[in-house]
């Protein structure tokens, strides 16, 4: 006779999560790299979107009610931004397509604050279901003001006087299970909220609210994350106590994907006993755990993954003839892969997005503007494949310097941040749509400046230490620098201050260009984007410019738009302008 462990079985919860999904509603276009009998094969398809991940979601559900599990569907922050249906409704696209996967939280991310207080409360205003900011404190905020948050019935924000976050509590068995909701606490750094706001370090915040939760006999903690995988594991190791970090802004992709081309990491790696989940980004893919606790919270066992969910057709090419048997073999690995799913939708969701939003979308993406003759890869760090780093984003550098000079403004170079750019550029026409939603979402203005050599050398420094957290707490790899017109050698096994070796200007002298040592006490003029101005994620330096104003009119999208749309195809190689060498050194 099978002893039974109402204990353990108690305990059982189905968690679906989410993260990054930036608006991207549709199914998203994907690529992977499979072998065959030698072959390398790249396949073309589309996976995730809304409708396919609801549809997922109920059939989630429905498991966890036949196995007596309960169920938990959360989002790990960054639902705005990314895509034309942002950039066309804002966050009410969002918010009503977001009701409609009913999850039961949502941490806020980032992008959800870029533009202040006003969209955040007027998504709180629409949303059915509670946003976490257990570190988000409100009481310095204004009573005055329009857009206040404080005392919103949807919003679980930072309890000053106990110091703790507000928490989601959650039957779980006959215990309950507490959901800590906690953002980046160097918000003020890469997002823009109001200035009476202050993010209370997510690290003692969470410790706080752990133990007041556990004097309070509440064992099972969750949090919901959104500070990315790196401090998710410092979380883990420093806080003792905590479950599960669900989390999301590092658009990491947990899970083995080697067979695809793709990432081969732990889904629900422990750090401490503590399991971290992340999904990736884009609405891609959906995590997707069957876990038990047991009495006193600690995960005993965590089982699953996260989920591709595929077209069922999909374009194979290689660098040989594709056989009919190539098709056939790939087409097998997929159908057999343990975590890919096929395209079943839920009608409702696609119905409403076809219907009400996606109209609106189609003039812009039969707008086309030029042809790219081959993939431009992006990549916010230099990598072995990509020694000088992402592909696209120096062609977006050369768009702000020409953009800028045909409108008379004088200048000598332009520089902006990785994580201005979104998106790989596919080989292919490139249409409005493409830009607008997918590779510049973010309608930021341009700024020209006039700055000092040795600022300049401090700036490009500053924010790729803290791109690549090298001796400095960085705010994540975004900030990583893109010029053109300046040539920097930075070498991260040098000592602070000291690791840009090399700085160089273009100058054009009858009719050739030369490089030119940037002299620290010349002053020189610059392009950028008015994020990277304002001196956020490291480029602070940047505040010490003799003069800034913004372009009226050009902003980093039109810039590259209207580039484009002069030269028609980037069929140009452009000299690298990033060297990079890490503080890794490599072994011997």
């Amino acid at each position: 006779m099978t002893t039974a462990h109402p204990t353990i079985a108690q305990y059982q919860l189905k968690l679906a999560h989410i993260n990054d999904t930036h608006s991207h509603f549709d199914a998203n276009r994907v690529q992977f790299t499979l072998l065959h009998q030698q072959k390398e094969l790249t396949l073309y398809t589309h996976t995730g979107g809304y409708a396919r991940i609801a549809k997922q979601l109920k059939n989630a559900k429905a498991e966890a009610l036949s196995k007596q599990q309960a169920f938990l569907f959360l989002h790990a922050g960054d639902s705005f931004q990314g895509t034309l249906y942002f950039n066309e409704f804002k966050g009410k696209a969002n918010s009503d397509l977001l009701n409609m996967l009913k999850p039961d939280a949502m941490v806020l991310g980032n992008h959800e604050i870029d533009a202040g207080n006003a969209p955040v409360l007027d998504f709180l205003n629409d949303i059915q279901f509670p946003l976490l900011a257990g570190n988000m404190d409100l009481s310095q905020e204004s009573l005055n003001k329009a857009a206040r948050l404080s005392g919103h019935k949807n919003l679980l924000d930072y309890d000053p006087d106990t110091e703790t976050a507000k928490v989601l509590l959650k039957p779980l068995g006959d215990k309950q299970l507490a959901i800590i909701g906690i953002s980046l606490d160097q918000m003020a750094e890469i997002a823009g909220p109001d200035e009476d706001i202050n993010f209370i370090n997510a690290i003692e915040t969470t410790r706080r609210t752990v133990k007041r939760l556990k004097s309070r006999g509440i064992d099972h903690i969750i949090v919901l994350s959104h500070l990315g995988l790196e401090q998710d594991r410092q979380l883990a190791d420093q806080v003792a106590d905590i479950g599960v970090i669900v989390g999301g802004h590092s658009h990491t992709l947990q899970g083995d994907f080697s067979a695809l081309g793709l990432s081969n990491m732990p889904y629900g790696e422990r750090v401490n006993d503590t399991a971290i989940l992340h999904a990736g980004k884009y609405a891609e893919t959906l995590g997707l755990a069957d876990i038990i606790f047991d009495e006193k919270g600690k995960v005993v066992s965590l089982n699953g993954g996260n989920y591709f969910m595929l077209d069922q057709q999909f374009i194979l090419q290689s660098s040989s003839e594709v056989s009919p048997e190539d098709y056939t073999k790939v087409r097998h690995e997929l159908q057999s892969h343990p975590f890919i799913l096929f395209d079943e939708e839920d009608i409702d969701v696609q119905q409403r997005i076809s219907q009400k939003y996606r109209p609106s979308l189609e003039a812009m993406n039969n707008k086309i503007l030029g042809f790219v003759p081959k993939n431009l890869v992006h990549t916010r760090l230099p990598s072995k494949a990509l020694p000088h780093g992402s592909e696209i984003a120096p062609w977006v550098s050369r768009s702000m310097y020409q953009e800028t000079l045909e409108l008379g403004i004088e200048i000598d170079f332009a520089l902006h941040n990785a994580g201005g750019v979104r998106q790989s550029l596919d080989k292919g026409d490139v249409s409005l749509a493409e830009v607008l939603g997918r590779v510049l979402p973010f309608d930021i203005p341009l700024v020209a400046y006039e700055i000092q050599g040795v600022y300049l050398f401090q700036l490009l420094e500053s924010a790729i230490n803290g791109a690549t957290n090298n001796s400095v707490i960085g705010t994540g790899a975004g900030s990583f620098p893109y010029t053109y017109g300046l040539k920097y050698f930075y070498d991260g096994t040098q000592q602070l201050g000291q690791r840009i070796i090399k700085l160089e200007i273009l100058r054009l002298s009858n009719g050739v260009n030369t490089w030119l040592d940037v002299d620290p006490n010349a002053f020189y003029k610059g392009v950028s984007s008015s994020y990277t101005a304002s001196g956020k994620e490291g480029y602070h330096p940047i505040l010490q410019a003799k003069w800034c104003k913004d372009i009226e009119g050009l902003s980093l999208p039109q810039a590259f738009s209207r580039f484009i749309s002069k030269v028609q195809t980037l069929d140009e190689t452009l000299e690298p302008q990033v060297h990079y060498t890490s503080h890794h050194l490599s072994p011997a």
